[in-house]
């Protein structure tokens, strides 16, 4: 039975690369696959694009590309990634121009685009699913709209014969599975295989996570190398069956334990895993150890995917400032308390408009609150000092950030190493499109 190997070569946008060289080189994979966009990095990209027409593609697509594309083009081994982000025929262009610097020539590139649904989503009076709103009312504070889109434009690009196909949003398991698809002639209505195919995608797209990393726990669960931590590769058959592993001798570990934390990583409902391609059931999938590093997945399945694609629609939500400095030494925890309660006053002192405040001791009480926090403990002989507030101009956010700052001479003895920011925040809502609304499109470009 015919049988393929995909290699993860990323988990996000500001992966390591070292692991996606090691499994290109020594991986023995057909299929490299970098999965790099979160909910709000394509956002964040298209505010690149608007500044700079030629940008918006993933900031380490060139450093990435540049370490991968030789020992990939040399071995045979096809790339697909959705690094494009916001603008996929720039990307493509710029491995273009990579592959020519680096000789190699006949690289054929393949640009999926399509996913931009912001005029659609707009003229057509959609709705955000969280408040029933609609989308325009979001009005001059949208920033993107980019419907979910599955496998088969993937799949398009692989049969035209690309050797590297970059998209922007797509389901992060169509990047995996587009490449089953490919390779073993799948329907794209065999809601069976394509289940088992989304299963072998989930397992792989967060990379390093399945090997060990996100799920060590020093004494609890102990994982060796995670410094050279091995990214995975699936094993997949003909039929769906896989196994997951990593290279031999790198670091990390593929055990049941680790596969089952991944399996349920973001998911909502484990019998119904909805993707643009089919509706995954995960909720009878078994792992075997088969050997040292060698996890066999069975069990996933699917029905009929969802009539609609699900957008994701960024807008500019506010802007955050904010401010740190640190207290040691006897006494600290008291400092720093000081140090909150004058900032508190200060701010309502100058008038500083803000939404939202937060005034945290980092190490007391940042993430718990006080109930949970300072039960029974003993007092730390450090703190960190941290004001944070939401304001609706970026004048207002600077000013909390500067309150603390002036704590260096105006609060409590001996604190140091403040430090202020102030950003702009682009925040994410949901809406669902019917699917033939989305247009996806596969464009060629070749070295």
């Amino acid at each position: 039975m015919k049988s393929i190997r995909i290699g993860s070569g990323a988990g996000y946008s500001g992966d390591r690369i070292e692991p996606a060289v090691e499994l290109a080189e020594q991986g023995d994979i057909q299929y490299l696959v970098f999965e790099c966009l979160a909910e709000r990095t394509i956002a964040i990209a298209q505010g690149a694009k608007r500044k700079d027409p030629a940008k918006g593609y993933d900031p380490l697509l060139e450093a990435r590309m540049r370490a991968v594309l030789e020992p990939c083009h040399s071995r045979g081994i096809r790339i697909v990634t959705n690094m494009g982000a916001a603008n996929p025929a720039a990307g493509a262009a710029k491995i273009r121009e990579i592959a020519r610097s680096l000789g190699l020539e006949g690289l054929k590139i393949a640009a999926v685009s399509g996913d931009d649904v912001l005029e659609t989503l707009v003229s057509g009076g959609h709705r955000i699913e969280e408040t029933g709103a609609p989308v325009a009312e979001l009005a001059d504070r949208l920033v993107s709209a980019n419907a979910y889109l599955g496998a088969a434009p993937l799949v398009e690009a692989l049969r035209a014969g690309a050797d590297v196909v970059i998209t922007g949003r797509v389901a992060d398991p169509a990047l995996f599975l587009a490449p089953q698809i490919f390779e073993f002639g799948w329907s794209m209505e065999d809601w069976d295989r394509l289940g088992k195919g989304t299963a072998v995608g989930h397992l792989l797209e967060c990379a390093g996570q399945v090997t060990g990393g996100y799920f060590a726990d020093p004494g609890v669960k102990d994982v060796a190398g995670l410094a050279r931590l091995g990214f995975p590769i699936a094993e997949v058959a003909e039929d769906g069956s896989a196994v997951i592993t990593k290279v031999t001798g790198s670091g990390g570990a593929v055990t049941t334990a680790t596969c089952k934390e991944q399996l349920l990583y973001e998911i909502h409902d484990p019998s119904a895993y909805v993707t643009p391609d089919v509706v995954a059931d995960f909720s009878h999938v078994t792992f075997t150890q088969e050997g040292p590093d060698r996890v066999r997945v069975a069990g996933a399945s699917g029905r009929k995917r969802p009539d609609t694609l699900k957008v994701s629609v960024g807008y500019l939500d506010s802007y955050i400032g904010e401010g740190q400095i640190s207290y040691a030494g006897p006494g600290a925890v008291a400092r720093g308390r000081l140090a909150l309660e004058i900032v508190r006053e200060r701010l309502e002192l100058t008038g500083v408009r803000a939404t939202e405040l937060r005034f945290d001791l980092i190490g007391i009480d940042s993430i718990h609150g006080d109930a949970l926090s300072t039960a029974g403990g003993q007092e730390p002989y450090e703190v960190r000092v941290r004001v944070v507030g939401r304001a609706d101009s970026m004048a207002e956010a600077v000013r909390i950030g500067n309150e603390v700052e002036t704590l260096y001479t105006n609060g409590p003895a001996s604190g140091g190493g403040a430090t202020k920011s102030a950003k702009e925040v682009v925040a994410m809502l949901s809406a669902l499109l019917p699917r033939a609304l989305a247009k996806p499109a596969v464009d060629h470009v070749e070295a």
